[in-house]
């Protein structure tokens, strides 16, 4: 049995992962909520982050080869083509979406909105049989979602069309972490790593993401005064330094939500999220001047006692719960770089780094 200070230890940890990823995601939608509000271009700032994000994670990987001596994990085309595109695919289209709804709706809207995320990640966790059927997830998910449109209610100006791409980011955002829970737990595909995950999926998703901007930017981007018709130096410098901050932030995001999804789960990272969501409604309502009113804090209080709800089961779970993660191969170069390390039990150390992780399923719990 671990002591105390393991376990503070570990909690530490946890938390450090969760503001992480909450630094760059309310980041990066405050960011990209003003770059669009004189770049109407957002699936061309969605290709550009994916190109940084790709360079940033080829970078990173040779840097850990050069300091580590092992070769990081190259896939086949066979299983490439095959077991990536899907999730390749689906996080694209909830990025692209998602970014192109701002065009058209406040950020409370667009936070509310991308909540119903919930829903489908426990509908889709269920079909993949990743969660256990259970009635209390169900009360969770409806106390969350429940409680943050009664925040965001009558406080947000409402768009049909925004309001419809973001439902549709949410959609299929939970068919994205579902997939991207089975894809990082396939030890035999080597991708625990977040930035051979990375790495690996941003091709794909530029090349699926390539034709829907072409149709719908193309021509007016190649005729834009921003970038191709630029008559001085500096608003095409100014162009580019704007996305490339904004692709450096997609990048931490993208890390963060790997690294946060690989240790938990993915109805876990959507549930710890929400307390991410309700911080940026309240910086939104600070800096945008929102009025809430009295329904919009019982909706504040309702969603707290979903989250609540959800620690507490978790909790009591986490006890006889059965490790889903399958172990790695004596051959797997994870082995040797133990980042996201899975140990399979607690007596084993790790090889590498003196780096060991006895909670296999640990989940963030958030106080």
């Amino acid at each position: 049995m671990a002591c105390p200070v393991q376990f503070l230890c570990r909690g530490l940890r946890n938390v450090g992962l969760v503001l992480l990823y909450y630094i760059f995601s309310i980041g990066i939608t405050f960011y990209n909520k003003w770059l669009m509000r004189g770049f109407h271009y957002p699936l061309f700032m969605t290709l550009v982050h994916l190109t940084i994000i790709f360079c940033l994670s080829s970078l990173t990987r040779r840097a850990m080869q050069c300091w580590t001596g092992k070769s990081r994990v190259i896939l086949s085309w066979s299983d490439y083509l095959i077991k990536v595109a899907p999730t390749a695919l689906a996080t694209a289209l909830d990025i692209g979406l998602s970014n192109w709804s701002l065009l058209f709706i406040t950020i409370s809207l667009y936070t509310m909105t991308k909540s119903t995320a919930v829903l489908f990640i426990l509908f889709f966790s269920l079909v993949f049989k990743l969660e256990e059927p259970n009635p209390f997830l169900i009360l969770v998910v409806l106390l969350i979602s429940s409680g943050l449109f009664m925040f965001t209610y009558e406080s947000t100006q409402f768009n049909l069309k925004g309001f419809v791409m973001v439902l549709l980011a949410s959609f299929i955002g939970g068919i994205r972490w579902t997939l991207t829970q089975v894809l990082m737990q396939k030890a035999e595909l080597g991708l625990q790593n977040p930035i051979d995950a990375m790495y690996h999926l941003q091709p794909l998703m530029f090349v699926g993401l390539f034709p829907l901007f072409l149709f719908n930017e193309g021509l007016s981007l190649s005729t834009s005064e921003k970038l191709f018709r630029v008559t001085e130096l500096s608003p095409l410098l100014y162009s580019l330094v704007t996305l490339s901050i904004g692709g450096s932030l997609a990048f931490g995001l993208g890390f963060s939500e790997f690294l946060l999804v690989s240790r938990t789960s993915s109805l876990t990272l959507s549930i710890s999220g929400i307390f991410k969501e309700v911080c940026t409604l309240l910086l939104a309502a600070a800096l945008m001047g929102d009025k809430m009113s009295l329904l919009n804090w019982l909706g504040f209080t309702v969603c707290l006692c979903g989250i609540s709800l959800h620690v507490g089961l978790k909790t009591y779970y986490s006890k006889n719960k059965v490790p889903t993660l399958r172990q790695l191969n004596s051959r797997s170069p994870e082995l040797e770089l133990p980042l996201l390390q899975q140990n399979r039990d607690n007596a084993e150390d790790s090889a590498a780094d003196g780096y060991t992780d006895e909670d296999e399923e640990q989940e963030i719990t958030l106080h």
